[in-house]
């Protein structure tokens, strides 16, 4: 199954920390794709550092469910603590998108909910997969031409 994964770091040494996880995620899956890396200003939550932001296309037979425990097992490898919610951090591994499973369970929301609102999520994504199409919301290429537009 195709997993879109967004990748972003701003605490200690941010390229370091995601280059480390995109190894840990190549030793754990089939990483099809890596985007560049985008400096981004953080969204939401307190004053902090710019992050640094891609996306990671892999394939996967795990379910959906056990996908992203090893995505959040790669970020405990790597320091992540959930301190604050939209907190500053040293790993982000967001799950945005599993085949075409939709799920709205506490424990695992596909696609991302916002997804849709996030030019660090969207750039980079439309940089390696550009007809990609984000369930739920079209594709991308139109939703990140409208967030573009949107911030002029």
């Amino acid at each position: 199954m195709k997993a879109v994964i967004a990748i972003g770091a701003n605490l200690g040494s941010p390229q370091e920390n995601i280059d480390l996880a995109v190894v840990l995620l190549r030793e754990a899956t089939d990483v099809r794709a890596l985007s560049s890396m985008y400096k981004t200003k953080p969204v939401g939550g307190p004053a902090q550092p710019d992050y640094i932001n891609a996306v990671a296309i892999a394939e996967s037979d795990l379910p959906a469910a056990d996908f992203l425990s090893m995505l959040h097992g790669i970020e405990t490898a790597l320091g992540r603590e959930r301190i604050e919610h939209w907190g500053p951090r040293t790993i982000d591994l967001d799950l945005i998108q599993y085949g075409s499973i939709l799920s709205y369970s506490d424990e695992l929301l596909l696609p991302h909910p916002r997804a849709h609102e996030r030019r660090f999520v969207l750039e980079p994504w439309h940089e390696i997969e550009p007809d990609a199409i984000l369930l739920t919301h079209g594709r991308i290429d139109a939703l990140l031409r409208t967030l573009l537009e949107s911030e002029q």
